[in-house]
C-alpha cells in the first residue's frame, strides 16, 4: 500500500526467574552467555561452555553498583544470597527478536542504548547476552536484577507504612511491561530509520493496530532452528495454519468489498434486469442483501476464531509441557532411586533431561488438581473440540467463497444486459 512502511517481525517477551518455579538465576546467566559458573547457593556447577551461537554478552552496572558485578559469576550468586526464600523471585528476563536487516555490530549498539536507556539508568543491573546461530533468528535476552542497591548493598523489595507493604521500586508495576514494550519498538524503529530502511515493528497486537489478521505464535529457538533445517514441528505446523486461514480470510474480505462496491452501483440503476440463476429470479437487490448478509456472517466468523486461537495456543502449551515431562520423567525417577552418593554423578551426566523434567513439573503443578492429578485428558478433549469447530468456521468461510461467486455471476450478468448509458459529448455541450 502506497505510504505505508511494511512491517517487520516484533517480539518482546518479559518474564520472572523464580527459584519456586526450580530456577536459578546463576544457571539461566551462565546458559545465556555460554559460561561456567558454580552456584554457590545449592552447590550446583552450570557448565554451558559448548554452547553454541554467544555472539556478544556484557553487563551493564548503574554508577552506585559495586564494581565487582562486572563479573557474572559473582553479580548472580550475590543475588542467590540475598533472596533466602524457596519461593524468591530471583531476576527479571526480557527477550528480543533483532532486526536482520542491522549488523551485528548495530544490534548489539541498539540493545546497549535500549538497556541503558530504561534498566540501567533506573538502578537495574543488567546482564545482556545476544544469540545468533546465522539460521535468521538473531535475539537478545537481557536478565535484570529485582532489588535495589543502596549503600552499595542489596535494598529491600518493599517496607511497610501502617501494616501495608509497599514497593521499593516500581519495577514490578504492570504498567512497566507495556512502557518497556513499546520502547523497543520505537529503539528499533529509530535504528532502521537511521540506516533508510522503510520497514518497522510495531509492539501493538493485530487487534489494536487495526489489522484484521490471526497472530501466529512464537516458534522459539529450538523449532526454529528445526524448520530452517526444513524438519516441521508442531509449533510450525501451527503457524502454517494460521497463515493459511489468514490469506484465506483475507481474500474473502477483498472480494466481499469489491463485490458490495460494483452490486451497489448496479442496484441503484432503476433499468437493471432480473436475472435467473439456478432456475431462480435474482435482481440487483436481491444481490445486494445477499452479499451485505455474506459480510456480517465474515465478521461474526472472524470473531468467533480469535478466542478459539487464543486457547488453542494455551492448549498446545500445555500438551508441550505434559510430553516433555513424560519424556523425561525415566530420568528423574532413576536419579530419586539411587543412593545420595551416585546422584550427583547421574545428575551431571543428565542435566539437560533432569532440567526439562523440573521445569515442566513446575510449569504443570500450577494446574493439578487437589489430589496431584494433571488433567491431561479435559485437555485433549478441549483441543479436539476447538479444532473441531475451527475446521467448521474454515467450511463456512469456504462456503461463504461459494455463495459469493453466484453473486459475482449475477452481477456480471445484470451489468452485460443492463443497456449502456450513452456518452454525453462534452465538447459539444460547450460549444452550445
Amino acid at each position: 500500500m502506497k505510504g505505508v512502511s511494511p512491517i517487520a517481525i516484533y517480539h518482546c517477551s518479559i518474564k520472572i526467574i523464580s527459584r519456586g518455579k526450580g530456577r536459578s538465576a546463576v544457571a539461566a546467566a551462565a546458559y545465556r552467555a555460554s559460561e561456567k559458573i558454580v552456584n554457590q547457593y545449592d552447590g550446583e556447577i552450570h557448565d554451558y561452555t559448548n554452547k553454541k551461537g554467544v555472539v556478544h554478552s556484557e553487563i551493564l552496572l548503574p554508577d552506585h553498583a559495586p564494581a565487582e558485578y562486572k563479573d557474572r559469576a559473582i553479580l548472580w550468586n550475590a543475588v542467590e544470597k540475598v533472596e533466602r526464600y524457596k519461593t524468591a523471585q530471583l531476576a527479571r528476563e526480557i527477550e528480543l527478536a533483532l532486526p536482520v536487516e542491522l549488523t551485528a555490530e548495530q544490534n548489539i549498539s541498539l540493545v546497549r542504548e535500549y538497556v541503558n536507556q530504561h534498566f540501567v539508568s533506573a538502578g537495574m543491573c543488567a546482564d545482556i547476552a545476544i544469540h545468533d546461530t546465522g539460521k535468521g533468528n538473531p535475539h537478545a535476552h537481557i536478565m535484570l536484577t529485582m532489588r535495589p542497591i543502596e549503600n552499595g548493598e542489596w535494598g529491600a523489595k518493599s517496607h511497610t507504612v501502617d501494616g501495608v507493604k509497599i514497593p521499593t521500586v516500581d519495577w514490578n508495576e504492570q504498567t512497566k511491561a507495556e512502557v518497556w514494550r513499546e520502547a523497543w519498538a520505537n529503539a528499533v524503529n529509530t535504528a532502521l530509520e537511521k540506516q533508510n530502511l522503510e520497514i518497522r515493528v510495531d509492539h501493538r497486537s493485530y487487534e489494536r493496530q487495526g489489522i484484521d489478521q490471526l497472530p501466529t505464535i512464537h516458534l522459539g529457538a529450538a523449532a526454529h532452528q528445526m524448520e530452517q533445517r526444513g524438519i516441521p514441528t508442531e509449533r510450525g505446523n501451527i503457524n502454517r495454519e494460521i497463515r493459511a486461514l489468514n490469506r484465506q480470510l483475507r481474500k474473502l474480505k477483498s472480494q466481499m468489498s469489491k463485490a458490495h462496491k460494483d452490486v451497489s452501483k448496479l442496484a441503484k440503476n432503476p433499468e437493471a434486469p432480473i436475472v435467473i440463476d439456478e432456475g431462480k429470479p435474482f435482481t440487483m437487490q436481491d444481490a445486494e442483501r445477499q452479499i451485505r448478509d455474506m459480510m456480517q456472517e465474515q465478521t461474526e466468523l472472524r470473531g468467533r476464531l480469535n478466542p478459539i486461537e487464543g486457547r488453542l495456543k494455551v492448549l498446545v502449551e500445555h500438551l508441550r509441557q505434559v510430553k516433555i515431562h513424560k519424556k523425561n520423567m525415566p530420568y528423574y525417577d532413576e536419579y530419586k532411586s539411587l543412593p545420595p552418593r551416585k546422584q550427583k554423578k547421574y545428575a551431571a551426566e543428565h542435566k539437560k533431561e533432569l532440567d526439562l523434567f523440573k521445569s515442566a513439573n513446575s510449569y504443570l503443578n500450577k494446574y493439578r488438581s487437589k489430589d496431584g492429578k494433571i488433567p491431561l485428558a479435559a485437555w485433549v478433549e478441549e483441543y479436539q473440540q476447538l479444532t473441531a469447530e475451527k475446521n467448521e468456521i474454515s467450511k463456512s468461510t469456504m462456503s461463504l467463497s461459494e455463495r459469493l461467486r453466484q453473486s459475482d455471476r449475477i452481477r456480471k450478468r445484470v451489468k452485460e444486459a443492463t443497456p449502456k448509458q450513452p456518452q454525453r459529448n462534452r465538447g459539444w455541450e460547450m460549444e452550445h
